[in-house]
């Protein structure tokens, strides 16, 4: 059967139900040593590491798959949980990241069976190979972030939040292409919920495309270039993201390992640089919380080669 639904509170409750078999409800820990009240939403305990099985299956559960299969272009999240999403439902994947794609990232696409093309130095560079083989192959695309269903799934992530944590005022959201911000944004759209995103300095995707108005080309240089250092924000994510989040932070590459480190002293969680950087927000003070604030900070990844923790 294949589904349509519109980017709202009822298609994100919709792909909720729809998901709910393959996907894990990831918990929430108060987080330690922090100059705020606060808690960790640890998406990195997701299948596949990341935040971004939400979308993978939401996209092979609400789409017809031709016979070719699905294919992805991905820094290496994404492209995990489309090969581990395929791998549940019996579905052909081939999986393009760029040569500089992490280790576990490249592992784990490989152990779920997906058929893995590495080519290019960045996620951008590897487009044109993904895009040759579509045209050639008729494989179905399963976007990072730009796509209605992969943002329906990462909204799922939203509503989990509002559950587990129903005096949450504040959501820190790490930003590559928007996929998660924007499914988190409208989900919380309407709300008292605040949404702020978190990017590397090296990478500020949505803070150039806010500051012009548009999508525009950005910066691809930082510690988490494989999962929030996309050429720039995706054009069904940025009018939700216009709308519905506050502001942007962003955050140097040191303090993004600084907050790997804290992660792993004050709660033995091996996070990538992507998924530390909204607790780097936090550790720094480029966020400060007002008084009486409540926030959960997003853990997105965990697919990472562990820093020198010492």
């Amino acid at each position: 059967m294949l589904y349509q639904s519109t980017i709202d509170r009822a298609g994100i409750v919709e792909t909720a139900y729809r998901i709910e078999p393959y996907v894990r409800r990831t918990p929430v820990v108060a987080a330690s040593a922090v100059p705020a009240d606060a808690v960790l939403k640890l998406e990195l305990l997701q299948h596949a590491g990341s935040f971004k099985a939400r979308g993978a299956f939401s996209n092979l559960l609400s789409r017809a798959i031709p016979p070719a299969g699905v294919a992805a272009a991905s820094g290496g999240n994404h492209g995990a949980a489309v090969a581990y999403a395929a791998m549940r439902l019996g579905v052909r994947a081939r999986i393009f990241v760029p040569a500089s794609s992490s280790a576990p990232k490249v592992a784990r696409i490989r152990a779920y069976g997906a058929e893995l093309v590495q080519t290019g130095d960045r996620y951008s560079d590897t487009i044109e190979a993904h895009d040759a083989y579509v045209a050639e192959s008729g494989a179905l695309v399963v976007h990072a972030f730009d796509q209605v269903e992969t943002i329906l799934g990462t909204g799922t992530l939203g509503m989990e939040i509002e559950q587990q944590v129903p005096d949450a005022t504040t959501v820190l959201v790490p930003v590559g292409g928007g996929g998660l911000i924007s499914g988190i944004a409208a989900w919380f759209a309407g709300t008292n919920v605040r949404i702020v995103g978190v990017e590397p300095e090296g990478a500020p995707t949505l803070a150039y495309a806010l500051e012009a108005g548009r999508p525009v080309d950005a910066p691809t240089g930082s510690i988490a270039y494989d999962s929030l250092a996309p050429a720039r924000i995706g054009d069904l994510n940025f009018p939700i993201l216009a709308r519905n989040v506050e502001r942007v932070v962003l955050v140097s590459d040191d303090q993004i390992v600084a907050a790997q480190r804290h992660l792993w002293h004050h709660h033995t969680i091996v996070a990538d640089p992507g998924g530390a950087a909204t607790l780097a927000a936090l550790l720094s003070g480029r966020y400060v919380a007002p008084e009486g604030e409540r926030v959960c900070a997003i853990v997105s990844g965990g697919n990472s080669v562990a820093v020198n923790f010492a």
